[in-house]
């Protein structure tokens, strides 16, 4: 279809620049043309919206995350990360079927779709039903079967992670993309890496892992190999291959360094990592030295939300407060880590986290109608700094509605919530 959307304000997120009067015209799946004032292009338009009192931007893009943990919110609060693991999620975990999971995604979808989000990672288990949850709804995301070397079947999870890469890859009308996911060093030793890195080759896919997320794990690692995770991957060639680095919170300055050399990609989860007590990464020094960051919840059974417009707003904030430098990371770089960032973060940017002709049409209407909008001194710390993710109205991708007039278009939502909610009967009587 052809879509007119006029009167509406828009946010460039490349340049910073704050349209308050504009319009965006949709053709299919991208976008055909978009500019300040009323358009000069004539019809046909199967649909025209009035943007008055809405705001346009970019759908934000969630680099890091576990969907399907949407079912263990709550479940596990108020812990450290290896406690939070090993006594509960993971007990957990081994209690969902590949049905949950599917409900699981389902349930993070809701949640992402009616924050802004368009575009998720994940790394899990049974990713056929994480798939297939993702075609259903819509959105985009990019897949992969979680790998633990230190599992009885490593083995099994390396040929099903094989198998799922090739049977989806680009499915979806291309809205899934697919990689390979080793869990962490701590969980993949070298010899189990050496297995991956061929597989990587031969598929020609990004891989994720988590980095060193805690104190702790850097610690382990060093007494173990006389190197930091991030040494030890370097070591092991992993770097060599497109590499999305969740958290990376302790790193030394050899490691951002290594990090930079590598083209390593951070996925920055200020809200979990909080949460867990993990720490803070030091995403100015990233940013310093080159390195690609974008924005990631993690799970929401260690953040319990999904909520980009909460971790950009985090992400400013946190680094002016640690840093005790109110300019350290502004309002522009916030709102670029939610959306182009992003899309940099996961190697998409060719098509996504912008508003310009070309670009995939996944966007978000937000109502600034509301009080902390106003005064209207500048639009864009408004968004960063004021915004809250329930002024969501509508979400589009690939020019498809998912969420129109906070309505969803195509989840269920009430049927969702009910089959959530009977799943965690699984946890109810699990000693804590």
């Amino acid at each position: 279809m052809r879509l007119l959307i006029k009167n509406i304000a828009y946010i460039d997120v490349l340049s910073g620049a704050v349209i308050e009067h504009g319009h965006m015209i949709v053709g299919g799946s991208r976008i055909e043309a978009i500019g300040p004032g009323d358009t000069v292009q004539s019809g046909p338009f199967e649909e025209i919206m009035d943007g008055t009192g809405r705001l346009l931007l970019p759908g934000f893009i969630n680099t890091h995350g576990h969907a399907a943990m949407s079912l263990l919110r709550g479940y596990a609060d108020d812990m450290p990360l290896q406690q939070w693991l090993n006594d509960l999620i993971w007990p957990a975990e081994a209690q969902l079927s590949a049905e949950d999971i599917g409900v699981g995604t389902q349930l993070a979808m809701l949640e992402m779709i009616e924050t802004g989000t368009t575009t998720f990672t994940d790394m899990y288990m049974h990713m056929d039903h994480v798939a297939a949850a993702v075609i259903e709804g819509g959105m985009r995301a990019v897949l992969g079967r979680g790998l633990v070397g230190l599992a009885p079947n490593a083995s099994e999870m390396l040929a099903q992670a094989e198998a799922f890469i090739m049977e989806y890859e680009g499915t979806g009308d291309g809205r899934i993309r697919t990689t390979l996911a080793p869990h962490a060093p701590y969980t993949c030793p070298p010899e189990y890496l050496k297995q991956i890195l061929p597989l990587a080759e031969r598929l020609g896919v990004p891989l994720q892992i988590h980095i060193a997320e805690t104190a702790r794990e850097v610690a382990e690692s060093r007494a173990q190999y006389g190197l930091t995770p991030t040494e030890l991957l370097h070591r092991e060639g992993v770097f060599a291959f497109p590499v999305v680095g969740a958290h990376c919170i302790h790193v030394t300055d050899r490691d951002i360094d290594l990090l930079a050399l590598g083209r390593v990609h951070v996925a920055h989860n200020p809200g979990s990592n909080l949460k867990l007590g993990s720490g803070i990464a030091p995403l100015t020094s990233f940013l310093a030295r080159g390195v690609i960051v974008g924005l990631g919840t993690d799970g929401a059974a260690s953040n319990n939300k999904l909520d980009l417009y909460e971790e950009m707003r985090l992400s400013a904030l946190l680094h002016k407060g640690t840093l005790q430098d109110a300019a350290a990371v502004n309002a522009h770089q916030a709102l670029r880590l939610a959306t182009a960032g992003g899309a940099e973060t996961l190697f998409l940017d060719e098509d996504l986290g912008t508003l310009q002709p070309g670009a995939a049409a996944d966007f978000q209407l937000v109502d600034i109608t509301g009080p902390r909008y106003y005064p209207r001194h500048n639009l864009l710390a408004h968004i960063v700094y004021s915004s809250h993710a329930g002024d969501v109205t509508d979400v589009f991708v690939a020019g498809r509605p998912l969420l129109r007039k906070r309505q969803f278009v195509t989840l269920d939502k009430e049927r969702i919530l009910a089959q959530a909610q009977t799943i965690a009967t699984k946890f109810a009587v699990t000693s804590r």
